[in-house]
């Protein structure tokens, strides 16, 4: 439940892998590690391993293991375990102890003699009781944790390195699994749980003083209470497995204050019980940028009878948010002014763990893998896509969004454009640097029937350039997701000349471990071939391809599949790659001018590939074509992600966006790459494409034009701007810039929406078009 992942403001960031274990579990994981026990500082007298269950069911562990090996070690230590785990539940592994500290764990399910580190180590569980053999890995473990220096652990990084007092806990009390180590997992205090979901402050209760949610709450994103411990009333509203949510049936009469506040690890109690929770008052922050979740921790209740909350409605006739500023105010919005009527990120906090009632909330994006649906109340916000999406503006980020998650209920998955059957209930949270709303009951999905869009096929005197991100294909990946986006290539763009491709991986993409030793070869002969073979079996024409093997693990993106950016391009008609062989991955490509124009020294050829500016970067690769005889400059591009910004709903405002700078760089070199063909030949056709990862709007495409290049993508109405869709805003992130020459006749441009929308996607941005003229080949009037 307490999903809180480092990941950009508005798009997520591409995350560079040295060493990776693979253990991907459907239910049992490792949700606590504690190598501390009994040394100096500690208050715990034993090192423990605590494993929750995500699954549905009961797992049976009478066969299983937990095991250790030290951060750099190679031999592991094995402690069987026994008896079950239930869903939802915890389990407790004693480990040694240590000669000092003054508390002892809670009754332990299994206990071992394991002396961990307590700062840097592995730990696995294992679904056998056999030890593992020797090496860094384990690959019959179901979960795996590097922490610290450890050199083997899962996804991007380890978890974070500890210190004696401390612990790393799984987020969302053990629920989060996206198989990245140092994002599944926080260092915090340490708080063992065991199968009868007992911690340390929950074996002898502790009363608290009595108080009220709305004084807990305070009208602001801090408490004014943190840290007391304290006795609220209030009525259940909303059970999860990790805790439940009370409300407070008599509201005072500031708006400003929430009556709902959210009771961790707490179990026992039933939706309309009238209780009294003793706990103490924290807030929990997900990352350093995101804001604090008011809850109340290391509770107890005392049931005082039955009773029910009248939901808050939300939308017309109720309370609406704010639709266009989240926060105006610059600074810390924990510290500074507190206005729910102007800023959306102060009205959400109102609501804070409430239970509202959404009026006909309408999907605004796609369900993504976290189970998470963008909405908006019917009747409110804007402006709205034709397709039924909510675009961003340079002034409108579009505060009045609800974010639905299956916390406490199931949701169906939705594409961009569809409704849930309103009303709504949801109690609401802040998670994942967003405020979500969690249905309190499965909601009516309503189809609206969103089709895959179809471009225009291009008359036969219009040159058809496209730009599409492929999604990390390798040559391993399945055959269906080649015979998608082959489909796509086919069906929806109409088998275009040129097509620049994004994130184009290598033969055997990256593997998870990462073979010992490594395959080095950056080769990506297989994806490209069967990318080709795929495109010809869906009835479309022949294809060949151009690109440059990038150097290993140099350009970024998921790693080691060593992505890089490439051409296909069409050989059944008027086309033809001018190919200028000898460039490697380190080689500049520069301009040349001749008596007759511009020429490329190398096609194909990256641009300035030793610059800073593309430090694990993807290159940018221009080449030269001819069509009809005249030549055609055409330059893919993947500028860096958006990885590192800070989100929108943070506790910096405006979000601090890092990841600018590298863009604005990288910008930079392309626009004087491109400028450098002009001055060559002032009447060259340039088309600059590919996944920019910024706004039409934005200082990078700014950079762009400013070299003499058109952004495209400008000239479609304001509201069809858009190729990617994050939390429910569409946005731009993908574009075609094109010289003057391209201009006359007017060009016709489409971003064609078949993946950003829907929550089945063959990749999650949506491909570019364009279909020009050259002059110089034929009557350019097309008539």
């Amino acid at each position: 439940m307490r999903r809180s992942l480092l990941t950009s403001a508005l798009v997520a960031g591409a995350l560079v892998v040295p060493a990776q274990a693979s253990a991907t579990s459907p239910d049992v994981v490792i949700s606590e590690v504690y190598g501390g026990g009994g040394n100096s500082g500690a208050t715990l007298t034993n090192d423990f391993i605590e494993l929750y269950n995500r699954g549905s069911a009961p797992v049976d562990l009478a066969t299983w293991s937990v095991q250790y090996a030290s951060a750099a070690g190679t031999s592991w230590q094995r402690t069987n375990l026994t008896g079950s785990i239930q869903p939802g539940g915890y389990y407790l592994v004693q480990e040694a102890a240590g000669a000092g500290g003054t508390q002892p764990l809670p009754k332990a399910d299994a206990t071992g003699t394991i002396a961990m580190s307590g700062t840097s180590g592995k730990v696995v569980v294992v679904p056998s009781q056999t030890t593992c053999p020797t090496g860094t890995t384990c690959a019959a473990a179901r979960d795996f944790v590097g922490y610290g220096g450890a050199t083997t652990f899962e996804g991007a990084g380890a978890a974070p390195e500890l210190g004696n007092p401390t612990s790393n806990s799984r987020k969302g009390g053990g629920s989060v699994d996206t198989d990245n180590n140092n994002l599944d997992f926080t260092e915090g205090d340490p708080n063992p749980r065991n199968a009868s979901g007992e911690g340390p402050g929950e074996q002898e209760p502790v009363p608290g003083t009595p108080s009220r949610i709305h004084d807990v709450q305070g009208a602001g994103h801090v408490s004014p209470q943190e840290g007391d411990r304290v006795a609220v009333p209030g009525i259940v509203t909303a059970v999860s497995s990790q805790g439940y949510w009370i409300q407070d049936p008599n509201p005072d009469e500031d708006p400003r204050t929430s009556e709902g506040i959210y009771v961790f690890v707490g179990k026992g109690v039933s939706v309309g019980d009238a209780v009294t929770v003793h706990g103490d008052v924290k807030e929990f922050r997900g990352a350093a940028a995101s804001l604090p979740l008011t809850e109340l921790e290391k509770s107890y209740f005392e049931k005082t009878g039955t009773g029910s909350i009248a939901p808050t409605l939300v939308g017309p006739g109720g309370l609406e948010p704010p639709t266009e500023v989240i926060e105006d105010d610059p600074g810390n919005v924990e510290t500074g002014e507190f206005e729910p009527d102007e800023d959306g990120i102060d009205w959400h906090e109102t609501l804070e763990g409430m239970l509202v009632r959404i009026a006909a909330p309408r999907v605004v994006g796609p369900t993504n893998d976290f189970g998470e649906t963008a909405t908006v109340p019917a009747g409110i916000g804007g402006p709205f896509t034709p397709r039924g999406g909510i675009v961003i503006t340079p002034e409108d980020f579009n505060p009045e969004r609800l974010i639905f998650d299956d916390v406490v209920a199931a949701v169906p998955r939705a594409n961009t454009g569809d409704a849930y059957g309103g009303p709504v209930d949801a109690v609401v949270d802040y998670t994942f640097n967003n405020y979500k709303y969690y249905p309190t009951a499965t909601p009516t999905r309503t189809d609206n029937g969103l089709q895959r869009e179809v471009t225009e096929e291009p008359r036969a005197n219009q040159l058809a350039i496209a730009s599409m991100n492929v999604e990390n294909l390798d040559g391993l990946d399945p055959q269906g997701k080649y015979d998608e986006l082959a489909s796509i290539v086919v069906d929806n763009l109409r088998s275009p000349d040129i097509l620049a491709v994004e994130e184009i991986q290598d033969n055997d993409g990256a593997p998870s471990p990462v073979p010992n030793p490594p395959n080095t070869s950056t080769d990506a002969t297989v994806t490209f071939q069967r990318f080709i073979a795929a495109i010809a079996a869906q009835g479309g024409p022949q294809y060949e391809y151009r690109q440059i093997d990038p150097e290993y693990n140099k350009d970024g993106g998921e790693q080691p599949g060593n992505i890089r950016v490439g051409f296909l391009y069409r050989t059944d008609g008027d086309l033809e790659f001018v190919d200028r062989p000898g460039a490697r991955y380190d080689t500049p490509n520069r301009v040349v001018a001749t008596r007759k124009g511009a020429r490329l020294q190398y096609s194909p050829g990256r641009i300035d590939p030793n610059n800073t500016a593309f430090n694990s970067s993807r290159k940018p690769l221009a080449a030269e074509f001819l069509w009809k005889g005249r030549t055609v400059f055409a330059i893919a591009n993947h500028f860096n992600s958006k990885g590192g910004d800070e989100p929108l709903f943070g506790r910096n405002q405006p979000p601090a966006q890092s990841s600018t700078t590298q863009r604005h760089r990288q910008a930079t070199i392309v626009g004087d790459f491109a400028e450098a063909i002009l001055e060559a030949d002032p009447r060259a056709a340039v088309a600059v494409m590919g996944d920019l990862n910024d706004f039409q709007f934005s200082e990078t495409l700014e950079i762009l034009e400013g070299a003499g290049l058109v952004n495209l993508m400008e000239t479609l109405p304001e509201n069809e701007q858009y190729s990617y869709v994050f939390d429910g805003n569409s946005q731009v992130l993908d574009q075609i810039l094109v010289s003057k020459e391209l201009l006359t006749p007017g060009p016709e441009y489409d971003s064609v929406h078949v993946n950003a929308e829907f929550s089945d996607q063959a990749s999650d941005h949506d491909p570019q078009i364009a279909r020009v003229v050259v002059r110089g080949t034929g009557n350019a009037n097309g008539q």
